[in-house]
Order: C-alpha cells, then sequence, then structure tokens
C-alpha cells in the first residue's frame, strides 16, 4: 500500500519538471558523473532511466550518478523485473535509499517480450509476474518511494493498490488524464514526454520518427495508442503525423513548455523532460534551451 507521507515528501523533493534520458546508459562513469551533474545545476528536479537486461544496471549506475550530485533525485525508469530476483531489486533499492534519504525513486516495469526473450526468458502474463513480484519483494524498505510503468486500466489499477504510483512513457497528455481518474489523488503520477527542440517541421519529425519507429515495433505501447483514439494509418510505419506530434513535442522552448503544462494541468505531478539526441551533449544542449521556460 502506498504510504502517504511518502508520496507527499517525493512529490515535493522532485518539483514540477525532471528528465528522463539514456543517452549516457552506455557512457563511461565519467562522462556520467558530468552529465548528472550539469543537469542538477541546471535546476531540473530528477534525473530517469531505462534499463535493458544485459546492456545495464540501474542500481549500480544511478549510485553513481547520486554519488556525483548534492540535490538531485534519480528514478528507475525501469527496473526491469526480468534483471533480477524481488529479493535483490528490493535489498538494492533500500541501500540507495537509506544511502541518499530522499533521493531516490524506484520505478519497475515489466518491459517488453523482444527485449526479455533476448536475454533467453520466456515473457508471460506481464500483470500477473508483476503482482507476485511485489509480494516476493517483502516489506517495503522504509522512506523508499515505489512506482509502477503502467500504460492499460489493470496495470494502472495494481498501481494504485500496491504502490505510490505510475511512471508513465510514450504518452499524451490526454493519456495523463486517464490515469489520474485511475490513480486518484493520493498517488504519485510522473509521465515522460519526448520532446526536440526544433522549429522546422520536417526536421523536427524526422528526429522523432527515430524515436516513434522503435517504439510502433511494440504491442504494448501500440495497444495503448488505440485506447486513446489512434487508428492503423496512425500506427503504421513510424507512425502518422498525427500520432508523432502527440508523442514527440517540438518547436520553441516555450512551445515544449505549453506541452508540459498541459500533462500538469491533466493530472500529472512530475513530468521528465526527454530530449531526443544522437549524444549525450545535444541532450545536454537541449536541456540548457529547454530550462528558463520550464524551470522556476
Amino acid at each position: 500500500m502506498a504510504a502517504p507521507q511518502i508520496v507527499s515528501a517525493t512529490r515535493q523533493a522532485l518539483g514540477a519538471v525532471g528528465v528522463w534520458t539514456n543517452a549516457v546508459q552506455v557512457e563511461p562513469a565519467a562522462v556520467q558523473r558530468e552529465v548528472v551533474a550539469r543537469i542538477e545545476t541546471l535546476g531540473y528536479g530528477s534525473v530517469w532511466q531505462g534499463e535493458v537486461v544485459g546492456t545495464n544496471d540501474v542500481f549500480a549506475q544511478e549510485a553513481v550518478w547520486l554519488a556525483a550530485t548534492s540535490r538531485i533525485v534519480a528514478g528507475t525508469g525501469i527496473a526491469n523485473i526480468w534483471a533480477r530476483h524481488p529479493g535483490t531489486a528490493q535489498a538494492a533499492a533500500a541501500t540507495l535509499a537509506d544511502a541518499w534519504p530522499g533521493r531516490f525513486v524506484l520505478g519497475l516495469g515489466v518491459s517488453h517480450a523482444p527485449a526479455v526473450e533476448r536475454s533467453g526468458q520466456q515473457y508471460s502474463h506481464p500483470l500477473q509476474r508483476m503482482r507476485h513480484y511485489l509480494f516476493n519483494m517483502g516489506g517495503r524498505p522504509e522512506h523508499l518511494p515505489i512506482v509502477l510503468a503502467a500504460l492499460r486500466p489493470k496495470m494502472l489499477q495494481l498501481a494504485a493498490d500496491r504502490t505510490d504510483g505510475v511512471h508513465t512513457y510514450f504518452v499524451p497528455p490526454e493519456h495523463t488524464a486517464k490515469a489520474r481518474q485511475v490513480l486518484g489523488p493520493d498517488r504519485l503520477l510522473i509521465p515522460e514526454q519526448a520532446v526536440v527542440v526544433e522549429t522546422s517541421p520536417q526536421v523536427a519529425r524526422e528526429v522523432a520518427r527515430k524515436h516513434t519507429a522503435k517504439y510502433l515495433q511494440l504491442p504494448n505501447y501500440v495497444n495503448n495508442l488505440r485506447l486513446l483514439g489512434l487508428d492503423d494509418d496512425d500506427l503504421a510505419g513510424t507512425g502518422s503525423d498525427r500520432l508523432v506530434d502527440a508523442i514527440v513535442a517540438w518547436g520553441t522552448p516555450s512551445d515544449i513548455a505549453e506541452r508540459i503544462r498541459a500533462h500538469h494541468n491533466a493530472g500529472g505531478d512530475h513530468v521528465l523532460v526527454h530530449p531526443l539526441g544522437d549524444s549525450p551533449g545535444d541532450v545536454v544542449r537541449q536541456l540548457e534551451e529547454l530550462a528558463p521556460a520550464l524551470l522556476p
């Protein structure tokens, strides 16, 4: 069950806007430290990353991040439940929460069949798997906020019943409003928003389609977008302009700030800006341009 004091404290620690990035996932530790320290200096409230079995370990990496900074919150978006035993995940998360009080959020997720099966495991019954995983983690470590990667109603409800909230990904503000309806007011809602700081529609959509093409191969995301009213024409190939513009906010920093406000107005507590770029330097450059429009 969610702990009201943890939800309240986490909302305060996170603030309004954070960062989601995989740009440093395979970079040397020195590069990771430099990038995360710069994100903290800019004033963002958090920094999150994903995890792929066999590619990176989010707990080890985020210990590096936390040690290199003094304020920013680190979140796993997500810690892949196929990567480790639930007891191991709980122990690792408890260690980070104890070492850096108030600065770590555990986000858990079921990932996707292609990624899991490449690691030699059989992907099946993701909702049941997550329910059992939470049960087998045992008691909640003190002061540790836990959220689930969730898109559709059953996983959203599991998060509302068993954790402090949800971290959503590859969603427009319309989904944020639907998620808040399921969660109610007393759970965290942390949506990711992909962005490109670029005013040329052609250039921005070209960058955005490199992003959407990958995720439109994954049934979890496609099925969720269908629930939001997108059809076969929107979902074909790398996505229609309608879909690309719904998933990726592009334009000036002011244009992108408007999309972030839309997530907040729909019920998001803390919106994760996800700059799309080919390098850590490109990601940092966009965050620098966005900071005056997004942060107090």
